[in-house]
């Protein structure tokens, strides 16, 4: 899956999409438009920004990618980001890296309640209980990165946190 992290602004991010779009074709995946979508110019917290991604979706979305944008669970960015048709809405749980869960489950519900497309929780979930919660909230996936590399046991970890998907996803 291409993706644009590293790019501080829409301008980066758009030619990222286009060389992870080309680079895709040379691996023979001649129809993957997905890009994930991330314009972090905030080096310390690893923070999103609104206005840049929004303006970095709607360039991409008209040329042809399906966009997977990384948001602050902000529901009017998600709203508008769904109007300019992007495949996805990934609001974060808490900052990258940081495993402190969901800290903003209020926003990330209304999130979830008024999407019509695919919501993801993206970043910050640190233990399965987390990622099993956010299935309870009504969310379709979770991206767990962080949790799983930096755990003693990497594999039990992401056994764990599948199960906890499950669960949730039941529950």
């Amino acid at each position: 899956l291409p993706n644009t992290a590293g790019c501080e602004n829409a301008d980066e991010a758009i030619r990222v999409a286009r060389l992870g779009r080309e680079l895709a074709k040379l691996v023979g995946q001649e129809t993957n438009n997905f890009i994930k979508l991330e314009v972090i110019p905030d080096k310390i917290n690893l923070l999103p920004d609104p206005i840049e991604t929004l303006q970095a979706a709607e360039k991409l979305v008209k040329e042809g990618f399906a966009v997977l944008p990384y948001i602050n669970s902000d529901p009017l960015l998600a709203s508008r980001l769904e109007m300019v048709g992007c495949a996805t809405l990934m609001p974060l749980g808490s900052p990258i890296g940081s495993g402190q869960g969901i800290r903003n489950d209020a926003n990330i519900s209304i999130i979830i309640e008024n999407a019509k497309i695919p919501v993801v929780i993206d970043a910050g979930i640190g233990v399965p209980s987390e990622a099993a919660a956010a299935m309870e909230m009504g969310a379709d996936a979770v991206l767990v990165n962080s949790a799983i590399a930096l755990a003693q046991k990497p594999s039990q970890m992401a056994q764990a946190m599948a199960k906890a998907v499950e669960a949730g996803r039941e529950a």
